[in-house]
């Protein structure tokens, strides 16, 4: 065949990362193990999938397909649903697996696939479906079902995203070098092929390992004569082009940053400014994978004077049906703390809160909420303090998440109890709860999640004793 196989489940590895599709295709690497939490989407998918076919089988005569030729036969016969259908075009050497083919009252068929996503926007699933499209070549749009139990149809409208991603595609497979890749700390961490890259990013010192050093802006810098850690580190920022993605004092950050990284040390470039007042530290935990598609938090958490375990509080729910309910409780926690301490600093990590905050405001129709206003207005008691470390402070890190800043011993040396513990974790450990029949035992699982809360408002309150230590005690 004059081209390499193209599978359109390769769709979503395109859109992350030409090199992953290229390892996927070509090499004969093994794979870290899925993490649990991505192991938890693909059940959850799985079971979309699962409602969708019998949503489908209550309407129409579904039949399941085993082959492309069996697919042929069952669409020759006119079968209203083909579940499993498989396709392949034999002159451009491309092969699909549509969840389902849904005959159209025009006798032609429409693929569609049973997706967690709330929108069809994301490429992956419409060059999916474009892909479909174009093997089908009969001009109906395929068909999404979307994990809030909603639809969407793409159309034409992909046609040239699909033609990109086939044209790329066989450009990928026909070579056999690795495409060369920037470092992202945050997708690369998080794929199967991180302990096969991560040692050549390292071995080269690409620039792409600094924080707040864009992939996109290094080959403007390579041009420049500063391809390595080791000449951004001693370079004159004053002497390094305004390249895109990093101009004026971002590249004295990054100079900084390149500097940390070889001597380890934290470079202050402005004043710590941390406001006055009666701090209680505040975090939440929520679940991105519920029903509705709407964010479910479970766990509104709360560490108050005199900041022991102790003074750990919290409002939680047992499931999403107690939504409201656990929004109304986190509103009445935020005036009790309001009425005793007149002067109250809720400190959170990032903006997550504050966003949080202002969506449930709109989910319940209550941005007039007194409670609300306060919270999200201009004299609100909300104080991010990841806000004057990313203002104030150049770290050796690659990252400024929290745990990445209060884990480094070097640093605020703050260790969570449970080393294995995060926030996709805490979901993974609430889904399991949400399923646990035995009481002890679900149980238990709360009291994780509990526990891994409290540490991370102790967390923000350890960060905030050093930052007031170090810089302005």
């Amino acid at each position: 065949m004059p081209y390499a196989l193209i599978r359109p489940s390769d769709a979503k590895a395109w859109t992350e990362c030409s090199r992953r599709v290229w390892l996927d295709n070509k090499a004969e690497i093994t794979q870290a193990p899925l993490d649990p939490f991505e192991e938890l989407v693909i059940e959850l998918g799985l079971a979309h999938e699962r409602d969708v076919l019998e949503g489908l089988r209550g309407q129409y005569d579904v039949r399941e397909a085993s082959s492309v030729e069996d697919t042929a036969r069952l669409m020759e016969e006119g079968v209203e649903v083909i579940y499993q259908a498989q396709l392949f075009d034999e002159a451009e050497n491309i092969s699909g697996y549509p969840d389902f083919l849904i005959r159209h009252e025009s006798g032609a068929y429409q693929p569609a696939d049973a997706k967690l996503s709330l929108s069809a926007d994301k490429k992956d699933i419409q060059v999916q479906l474009g892909i479909y499209r174009k093997m089908l070549a009969n001009g109906l749009p395929g068909i999404v079902f979307l994990g809030d139990g909603s639809q969407d149809e793409i159309g034409a409208e992909v046609d040239a995203l699909t033609t990109k991603f086939v044209t790329e595609m066989r450009a990928l497979l026909a070579s056999d070098d690795e495409p060369l890749v920037r470092y992202s700390h945050s997708k690369c961490r998080a794929c199967v092929y991180y302990d096969h890259c991560k040692p050549g990013f390292m071995a080269k010192e690409d620039l792409s390992l600094l924080y707040g050093v864009d992939g996109r802006a290094v080959p403007h810098l390579e041009a420049a004569g500063v391809g390595t850690i080791t000449q951004l580190a001693a370079a004159d920022p004053e002497a390094i082009p305004n390249v895109p993605y990093l101009k004026n004092e971002k590249k004295h950050r990054a100079v900084l940053q390149a500097k940390s990284w070889f001597d380890e040390q934290v470079y202050q470039v402005a004043d710590v400014m941390l406001p006055a007042g009666q701090w209680v530290h505040f975090d939440i935990e929520d679940n991105p994978l519920t029903n509705t598609g709407e964010k479910h938090v479970y766990l509104w958490g709360f560490l108050v004077p005199d900041y022991g375990d102790a003074s750990f509080e919290y409002v939680w729910t047992d499931s999403e049906d107690q939504d409201r309910d656990g929004w109304l409780g986190f509103l009445a926690q935020i005036e009790a703390y309001r009425a005793l301490y007149p002067e109250l600093v809720l400190a959170h990590y990032s903006s997550h809160e504050k966003s949080t905050i202002r969506s449930y405001a709109k989910r319940y129709a209550m941005e007039d909420n007194s409670t609300v206003e306060w919270l999200l207005g201009g004299d609100s008691p909300l104080f991010d303090l990841q806000k004057p470390v990313l203002e104030s402070l150049v770290l050796p890190l690659q990252a400024y998440g929290l745990k990445d800043i209060c884990k480094h011993p070097g640093l605020v040396n703050f260790q969570w109890e449970d080393d294995e513990s995060g926030s996709q974790w805490s979901v993974v450990q609430f889904h399991e709860f949400l399923h646990e029949q035995d009481a002890p035992a679900k149980e238990a699982l709360k009291q994780a999640i509990l526990g891994y809360n409290r540490d991370d408002v102790k967390a923000t309150f350890y960060l905030e004793r050093w930052l007031r230590a170090r810089y302005l005690g």
